[in-house]
């Protein structure tokens, strides 16, 4: 594929470019399963290129780009799959005196308008001092509850938004053996050990159904905050500012639930490659796209830093581009 720089191998692809122009090179309804999280619309700008979806004007041009994206997505998409957008609301500003747009509701409403359902939204809990001290928000400091209580407000959790591509999906995201693996800071029970990986009636499958009480809450306060990938060699010079990454129990998550071991997953927004990362790492098949260079750069590094032990997965010949090398 014609790109600024590549990385293929058997088991993931990531591209250092626009993520609608690789999209444009893919097969058609070859994805299992898209995750990401997408420029927040309007609050940090990554770099000065044109083609970032971040270097927009204003709230309405990143909609107007974001559509192509979304497009793009769905045409890769098989019937019946998942595409997973994390994201939070936005802050109009930091003046202490703020509101809060709405950008997972406009997020929502531009998916199903394209051909998604929107099934699930799941909030990601963060700490409020944490989130403070990280974004200093003048409407998150104990000083503004001294001097007007008015302006105040909370740490809003992040949203993992999931939506469904309509149609039939031909192939069932099969749990033979129910849930086998958690992500997520509890103690799993030691009494419920013995029935890991249990072959009998799945009703009787007490590990499973733990993890699943835990996944199935709208309230993910279980997400370890500080799980994520390597990421502050990626910044560049001039960056003013770097979001931390997705954390890897958020995206282990969704590889676990909604895609099957051998499976495409996509990242049109790759970052540091934490999707490919843990698509990898739970035996499934990574394609990542970046368009700024020093976070491709990062994301070969954690990408390469992976040992996957007892995850061979089978090769599928044509499973990316044509022309890719």
């Amino acid at each position: 594929m014609d790109v600024k720089d590549q990385v293929i191998e058997d088991d993931y692809a990531i591209y250092n470019d626009d993520c609608i122009e690789v999209m444009k090179k893919l097969k058609a309804e070859s994805v299992h399963l898209s995750v990401y999280s997408p420029p927040f619309g309007g609050l940090y700008s990554y770099s000065s290129s044109e083609r970032d979806l971040s270097n927009c004007s204003d709230y309405d041009q990143f909609f107007e780009h974001y559509e192509f994206v979304i497009k793009e997505l769905f045409n890769l998409t098989l019937p019946g799959r998942i595409s997973a957008v994390h994201c939070m609301d936005v802050p109009s500003g930091n003046t202490g005196k703020d509101y809060l747009v709405d950008f997972p509701g406009d997020i929502i409403r531009l998916h199903k308008k394209l051909g998604f359902e929107y099934i699930a939204r799941y909030h990601v809990w963060k700490e409020p001092l944490g989130v403070r001290n990280r974004t200093m928000a003048k409407n998150l400091a104990h000083q503004t509850i001294v001097n007007d209580s008015s302006f105040c407000t909370c740490a809003s959790a992040d949203y993992l938004l999931i939506f469904r591509k309509r149609g039939e999906n031909p192939i069932p995201i099969t749990h033979e053996n129910g849930l086998t693996e958690y992500a997520g800071s509890r103690e799993i029970p030691q009494e419920l050990y013995p029935y890991k990986n249990w072959a009998g009636k799945q009703r009787e499958n007490k590990y499973s159904h733990w993890i699943w009480r835990q996944y199935a809450s709208a309230f993910w306060d279980d997400v370890r905050l500080g799980h994520v990938l390597p990421f502050k060699e990626s910044r560049d010079e001039k960056d003013e500012k770097h979001v931390h990454p997705l954390q890897l129990d958020v995206i282990d998550r969704c590889v676990n639930l909604w895609s099957n071991p051998g499976e495409i997953v996509l990242t049109p927004f790759m970052g540091v490659g934490s999707e490919v990362y843990s698509a990898v790492a739970n035996g499934r098949k990574g394609i990542g796209i970046e368009l700024k260079e020093s976070y491709y750069r990062q994301a070969v590094r954690n990408i390469n830093g992976l040992i996957v032990k007892d995850k061979k997965v089978e090769v599928q010949l044509g499973m990316f581009a044509s022309g890719s090398s």
